[in-house]
């Protein structure tokens, strides 16, 4: 049984009155289990014909699905593939209100461990511009591996303060969202850290965390673009009294109103001072749906005569060496059908050869983990593709390749590092599959498949 903080028990009493004794019996039941099929890879009806899990679908994400305990697909090999994020199922609502298009360009603010970015990249189809930022550190490189998992092509990951990012991207994106760190109550019944964490001053020291992360993405938005705030906590304070003074405060915003499915409610101004404009958010409770708590709010920014989208000018980066480019070419031109890629998204970070996104602008001084996809690596005269590539990649991609079937040891074999038997194929590089999808690379030489997978991913 979870333990819930007296204080915020008394909290909840008053805020909810004749609801909370439904809401207080929702800690009673165990939080449900969800996974959203990853578009860039595979569609829903495709997906839903090779799936082995019992899914249900998720009311409000055409994409998710709830799954039962005993299906365990974080140790399936199509989780390695990148077929799917397991993602909380309240949390899939937020990328819905946000809408994202292709060719935009988009910032997830706060954006670790990835589920709302990857979430976001497959409804950009690839194109357009993705910023991925994450200010801690060590939940940064998490967020790194999910976007090189899902094969995002056209993501940006950062590590850095929303300030420094403010400087860099001055009215800039067409959408950003903010999912912000915070006090965590709507996590209680999944994580019991959460609830072990939880204070009142937690919840003060969120709230004022929340409005200067708000003024830096307030000022990296274009006038027309889209604002959306969501958090996993039931504090007025970080919902909508947030959200309240935020618009006293920046009255070129307003808040639109979230089309609410029927498992969600209103935001509700009698916490937030009576400010009427609050009931165009949204809350999901815990007691009215198969899900965790969450909050989320959806603004537009009006043109002002004194704001208009900058250009913060190309990335000057610098030519990447020639015999760099020639050992990557040689590689795509005998184990891959790709066609050439401009030179001028090259990327060498040292040792480390990087396609860019095409519509990156300049990065020069930012803390970047990824500048799009990782190619492979540049050293002694050969090049040796990257795990991020054959995650980027199909099987039609590839000249050479062996499907493993799912159910087969073999996969699990070779998500353990073992090499396997490959009698009678072309020597070198070779995509490794599971039921036709890229899990990560071989090398073929007399008649065994040398094993490419990541030492770190092993298991």
């Amino acid at each position: 049984m979870i333990k819930i903080p007296e204080a915020f028990q008394e909290r909840m009493k008053s805020m909810l009155k004749d609801e909370f004794t439904d809401f207080i019996q929702s800690y009673e039941t165990t939080a449900y289990q969800g996974l959203r099929v990853n578009s860039l890879k595979i569609d829903v009806p495709t997906f839903l014909s090779l799936s082995p899990f019992s899914l249900k679908p998720i009311p409000w994400c055409p994409t998710g699905f709830y799954y039962s305990k005993e299906d365990r697909p974080g140790k399936h090999p199509y989780h390695a593939a990148g077929l799917y994020y397991i993602q909380e199922p309240s949390a899939m609502s937020v990328v819905e209100v946000l809408e994202p298009q292709p060719g935009e360009s988009i910032l997830d603010l706060c954006a670790a461990p990835g589920g709302k970015s990857t979430q976001i990249a497959s409804k950009m189809k690839g194109q357009g511009f993705l910023v991925s930022n994450e200010f801690n550190q060590a939940r940064s490189k998490a967020l790194s591996e999910n976007i090189e998992r899902c094969g995002i092509p056209h993501a940006l990951v950062t590590n850095e303060t929303p300030e420094r990012l403010a400087q860099r991207f001055p009215v800039f994106f067409d959408r950003i969202l903010v999912d912000a760190p915070c006090s965590g109550e709507g996590m209680f019944r999944k994580l019991e850290e959460a609830c072990e964490d939880w204070t009142n001053d937690k919840v003060a020291l969120c709230s004022r965390m929340q409005r200067e992360i708000l003024s830096y993405a307030a000022s990296m938005l274009k006038p027309g673009g889209t604002l959306v705030y969501s958090t996993c906590t039931f504090s007025a304070e970080e919902n909508e009294i947030q959200i309240a003074q935020f618009l006293s405060e920046y009255p070129e915003f307003k808040l639109e109103t979230i089309q609410l499915k029927q498992e969600f409610s209103a935001g509700r101004p009698e916490w937030a001072n009576d400010v009427q404009e609050v009931t165009k958010t949204a809350r999901l409770w815990p007691h009215l749906l198969k899900g965790e708590g969450h909050f989320i709010a959806k603004l537009s920014k009006l043109s002002t005569e004194d704001e208009l989208p900058k250009s913060i000018g190309k990335n000057r980066r610098p030519p990447v060496d020639k015999q760099a480019l020639l050992l990557f070419e040689n590689f795509r031109k005998e184990f891959t059908t790709l066609p050439p890629y401009p030179e001028q998204q090259m990327l060498l970070f040292g040792e480390q050869l990087y396609l860019t996104p095409k519509d990156m602008p300049s990065i020069d001084k930012l803390k970047v983990l990824r500048p799009g996809i990782h190619l492979g690596t540049v050293k002694k005269g050969r090049f040796e593709p990257s795990h991020a590539l054959a995650l980027a990649l199909s099987k039609e991609h590839s000249r050479h390749s062996v499907s493993l079937a799912s159910d087969q040891p073999e996969v699990y074999r070779y998500l353990k590092g073992e090499c396997l038997l490959n009698e009678g194929a072309a020597k070198g590089w070779t995509l490794v599959c599971v039921d036709q999808f890229p899990l990560g690379w071989g090398k073929v030489s007399n008649g065994q498949l040398k094993n490419h997978y990541p030492k770190g991913l092993r298991g």
